[in-house]
């Protein structure tokens, strides 16, 4: 039987962004597959990337980073990460808050909890559209699971995806208020929101 106790010795414990209403899971960033190259592009949303410095550059934080990450081919990844996510009672959950899909299983795993977890709502930006097309040959994202393929480029265009999110310079284009609420959601929830298309983040 998956306890909590054992979920965390397995995937590691789910984080809680202060930004963010809910909680998150994140690994490292410097295993991002699309986002490692784009990092070093000037230009991109990448460069300059905030997952691979300031608080995330803590080795207490690259150690959890660490454990998450080797734990994503774990057969019981999926049980563990719903017995937390259950027992912690949230409305809201974003993946990676650092990182990005580490492969086309990762994203079925992903879907497989949204899917054990109807009471929770479920947010995915990724970089990595192939996985997302993967997936949409054999079907839809559960309804409680939205995912947004982001844009590549500061002030470039959304990809051609039906939910994207991009970054701007402009705060006047900004759909995400946060840099008005001290760096924070407050009561918006457009990033889990499927009616809404793009979501454009403020440049920072």
């Amino acid at each position: 039987m998956m306890t909590l106790k054992l979920a965390r010795s397995l995937v590691g414990s789910l984080g809680k962004p202060s930004k963010m209403p809910g909680l998150s899971y994140g690994i490292s960033a410097h295993g991002c597959i699309t986002g490692a190259k784009l990092a070093k592009i000037e230009g991109t949303v990448c460069f300059g990337c905030y997952a691979l410095k300031a608080n995330y550059a803590y080795p207490s934080v690259q150690k959890a980073h660490a454990k998450r990450g080797a734990s994503l081919e774990h057969p019981d990844w999926v049980p563990a990460m719903v017995v937390q996510i259950k027992a912690s009672k949230t409305e809201h959950f974003r993946w990676h808050d650092s990182g990005d899909l580490q492969s086309f299983q990762h994203l079925l795993n992903i879907v497989s909890v949204a899917e054990k977890c109807p009471g929770v709502l479920f947010w995915l930006p990724t970089k990595e559209k192939r996985f997302v097309n993967m997936f949409l040959e054999l079907g839809a994202f559960p309804d409680n699971l939205i995912v947004r393929v982001s844009g590549a480029m500061i002030d470039g265009d959304a990809p051609d995806y039906e939910n994207t999110s991009t970054v701007v310079t402009d705060p006047d284009k900004a759909t995400c208020r946060a840099f008005e609420n001290k760096n924070k959601c407050g009561d918006c929830r457009k990033c889990w929101d499927k009616s809404t298309a793009n979501v454009s983040y403020l440049k920072h």
